[in-house]
């Protein structure tokens, strides 16, 4: 079995209204830097671009 030691969870934070997401897995060797996907967010209730909290 592999160990998973590159991965780590990041919490994703909404650009509009600064709601907290859910935790997200990034591989941290792979993304050195800070990870910004498009997700929904069920507090503005469309799709807006997360970034990754401190």
């Amino acid at each position: 079995m592999a160990k998973n030691e590159n991965r780590v969870y990041v919490t994703m934070k909404c650009t509009e209204c600064g709601n907290q997401l859910r935790p997200t897995v990034k591989n941290k060797k792979n993304t050195t830097e800070r990870l910004e996907i498009k997700k929904y967010c069920p507090k503005c209730r469309k799709t807006v671009t997360v970034k990754e909290a401190k």
